[in-house]
């Protein structure tokens, strides 16, 4: 199975997303070993690593990683979009405003058992939500470029995309920060949730878990 997150970018250093797809590499899930990768934040290496990535390991699901700075919660997208709309740039400077595949299908529909994995993860304790819109920077342009390339290879495997919040010290230093540069006042800050790491990953095992037995 194929778990990818992505690195730092924005200034933030870590990116939980990454942090969870190092931890899960070789590990043994429902008796199937993980292959993990992170991913770089740029738009341009994006389809042509995960095709790579697809090719190498030829895995019986994709589950794709990535950060929602301010979600309080696990959140399980159902939709990519066939759009760009980057309100910052990638981590080599780009800026997209405009369509991930000319005249490609306004949308593509994620293909976990995303309802029971958040059934899954609500009775676990860990607080999940389904999600309709995975944003316009690259999280949504990787679910849809995903679903896309799977669609290309002729491979029908289970492939969706999951957000993840913050760290609960990236939380604390923006907290820090805030307090030093004396510029807005903290109750302003609309991305002060957060998450343990081994929550985090919690949830995603889980969420890897329903999907390999799905296919059993």
């Amino acid at each position: 199975m194929l778990v990818t997150g992505f690195e730092g970018y924005g200034g933030r250093g870590i990116n939980p997303a990454g942090e969870i797809a190092k931890s899960l590499d070789a590990k043994r899930i429902a008796g199937v070993t993980i292959k993990s990768a992170v991913l770089s934040v740029s738009y341009v290496e994006l389809a042509p690593r995960l095709s790579a990535l697809i090719d190498e390991h030829k895995p019986a699901a994709v589950i794709c990683l990535g950060l929602w700075p301010g979600e309080a919660m696990i959140r399980l997208e159902r939709f990519g979009v066939n759009k760009n709309d980057f309100e910052i740039p990638d981590n080599v400077g780009t800026l997209q405003h405009a369509e991930i595949e000319t005249g490609g299908p306004t949308a593509r529909a994620a293909s976990l058992p995303l309802e029971e994995i958040q059934a899954r993860l609500l009775a676990q304790g860990i607080p999940a939500r389904l999600s309709s819109t995975a944003g316009n920077f690259l999280c949504n342009a990787l679910l849809y470029t995903a679903l896309g390339l799977l669609e290309k290879k002729g491979l029908k495997i289970p492939c969706g995309f999951i957000h993840i919040p913050y760290l609960p010290e990236q939380v604390a230093e923006i907290i820090q920060t805030t307090k030093v540069e004396q510029q807005l006042e903290l109750h302003q800050r609309g991305d002060l949730s957060s998450m343990p790491l081994e929550t985090s990953v919690a949830a995603v095992r889980t969420a890897i878990e329903v999907t390999l037995r799905g296919l059993s």
